[in-house]
């Protein structure tokens, strides 16, 4: 189990990525025609939600603009009970990590939010597997990529469309152990406690997730 709710554990990302990693949804909701709409809101609201203390996904979400954080802080600390982690500076580190958890027949994975546009509709729905490598780019004026593997996780690849025919391609993570989540948030926004359903979320442009070249994928459209 990695735990999430670990405050002092969150990394440093663009305050654009935020968002997508703050759209949390049951797996269940992963189907064509279902409406999306980025951020965090609360359970049958159409405001979003303020609270903003703490983050349901810890280790890798924005940390908050008040606190500092350096490079040696972030990378230095523990890994989470279930997590295998590195920071990696080049692409020979983070594909030698990757390769030493999924093997060498892998692929690379990554989202495409526009930036302008806040509310899609699913497309489709194609699972990616149940193993993957996750490497968010981290804000630092040197490239960085915090790298890590969570176990209890399934990642698919969701095309979505907005009202005016924009494209995007969502890269998105359901966690199917949640024990470690913030039970405030969850009951927030699905109203639903820790470690009952799986909890997905949508990950951010700059975060790449390199997974296992299985040639085939499972899929549903409309």
């Amino acid at each position: 189990m990695f735990v999430y709710a670990a405050k002092k554990s969150n990394l440093p990302i663009k305050v654009n990525e935020e968002k997508q990693y703050w759209t949390l949804f049951f797996e269940h909701d992963l189907h064509p025609r279902k409406m999306m709409r980025l951020g965090l809101h609360n359970h049958s609201d159409t405001k979003p939600s303020t609270r903003t203390t703490s983050q349901p996904f810890g280790a890798w979400l924005q940390a908050k603009i008040s606190e500092k954080y350096n490079l040696d802080e972030v990378c230095g600390k523990a890994a989470g009970k279930g997590e295998h982690k590195i920071c990696a500076a080049s692409l020979e580190s983070m594909m030698g990590f990757a390769i030493s958890k999924l093997g060498k027949n892998i692929r690379v994975v990554s989202s495409s939010f526009d930036e302008n546009h806040d509310r899609y509709s699913v497309v489709e729905v194609n699972k990616v597997g149940e193993k993957a490598v996750m490497c968010h780019r981290l804000n630092f004026e040197k490239v960085v990529f915090y790298c890590h593997q969570v176990n209890a996780t399934t990642t698919y690849m969701v095309p979505l469309v907005a009202s005016d025919g924009a494209k995007a391609k969502a890269l998105t993570i359901c966690h199917h152990d949640t024990r470690g989540m913030d039970p405030v948030v969850l009951y927030q926004v699905l109203r639903v406690k820790p470690g009952t359903v799986p909890v997905c979320h949508f990950v951010g442009n700059k975060t790449l997730a390199w997974v296992p070249n299985l040639g085939t994928k499972e899929s549903c459209s409309a």
